[in-house]
């Protein structure tokens, strides 16, 4: 294993969200790094997370803090060398009724996240998560990510000569993640339900989880030189499939498809295609433009044909009922 962290000190914004334990967690368990520095403004998150992870005291930094807040980010900063930004409103209902808020956070943060990386002196690598609802947006939470994404591929325009680089990470709902479809079956299921609902009987979803995540960010750490969007190679799944994995035999009513919602995950889009790569467990869309020659692209790909695209609905990898049944033992439904 590469030991791109090792001696590393590394920023987490929203750092006590789902990814930013399991990020901090595998890291401290692979890893040596300097110092992980856990940024977030909910002090009870960051009182559970530092009472969870107690054994890696020495390693941990909490620091209280918005991603709106341009000099309390710039403080943060002061000797880190990575920057990985998780920080985001993602609740599609919540950004709807809220959009002046998930501007200020998922927009405006993004923008705070790159001027104070830039200023820095000391970070280097920045990598931001990203969504399958920034692709071709549908509600207002994809369009701010995708302005996010923008802004971040963009940023490397303005590294001139420091050593830093800015990429992007994309994947859809993590399985078993809160507010996405198995947690809400799963709760049908412990309260007697004998149905389970399914919004469109076409719809389908990559299987995702969160330590895959997680490896794709690092290996972003690991190879990224600037404006790179890396993409897992992950199976999909029908939603019927699901239902009959969680309550084999159940009745699936279909209720119709709710106010922002698709009927595939799309990662990458056949625009995409004339600047996307295919890699042996992966894909990356790089940037149209190139700002400076570190933007080449990284050895042991090929281009994709034109005309490509890579959503849950045109996959060649397909998960069985049987599959999904033996991947649901590692879903934590406790949460």
């Amino acid at each position: 294993m590469s030991n791109i962290l090792d001696n590393k000190t590394i920023l987490v914004t929203g750092g006590t969200g789902s990814f930013g334990k399991c990020f901090t967690k595998y890291v401290l368990d692979n890893y040596d790094p300097k110092k992980i520095i856990i940024y977030s403004r909910d002090e009870y998150k960051q009182f559970v997370m530092q009472n969870e992870m107690k054994d890696y005291a020495d390693k941990l930094r909490f620091f209280i803090g918005d991603v709106r807040d341009r000099d309390r980010l710039s403080r943060a900063l002061a000797g880190v060398d990575y920057v990985v930004h998780a920080a985001a409103l993602k609740q599609v209902p919540a950004c709807e009724y809220n959009p002046n808020e998930a501007i200020k956070t998922n927009i405006h943060g993004a923008m705070n996240v790159i001027d104070a990386s830039l200023d820095s002196g000391s970070v280097t690598k920045v990598v931001a998560l990203s969504t399958d609802k920034a692709v071709n947006p549908v509600n207002l939470y994809g369009g701010t990510k995708l302005v996010s994404d923008k802004l971040f591929i963009a940023a490397n325009a303005y590294s001139g000569v420091k050593d830093i680089n800015f990429s992007i990470v994309r994947y859809g709902n993590v399985a078993g993640s809160r507010g996405s479809v198995i947690p809400f079956f799963n709760n049908i299921i412990k309260n007697g339900g004998r149905e389970l609902p399914i919004t469109d009987y076409r719809m389908t979803r990559f299987w995702i989880s969160l330590t895959q995540g997680v490896e794709l960010v690092i290996k972003a750490l690991s190879e990224a030189r600037g404006g790179e969007t890396f993409i897992s190679k992950i199976p999909s799944f029908k939603i019927t499939d699901l239902a009959q994995a969680m309550l084999p035999g159940c009745e699936m009513p279909e209720v119709g498809i709710r106010e922002g919602e698709k009927l595939h995950e799309i990662m990458v889009t056949v625009e995409d295609s004339m600047t996307t790569y295919e890699y042996d467990k992966h894909f990356i869309v790089y940037p149209q433009m190139t700002w400076n020659e570190r933007q080449q692209p990284i050895p042991g790909g090929k281009p994709v044909e034109q005309g490509f695209s890579y959503s849950s609905g045109n996959n060649t990898e397909w998960l069985t009922v049987e599959q999904i049944q033996e991947l649901l033992k590692s879903v934590d439904l406790e949460k």
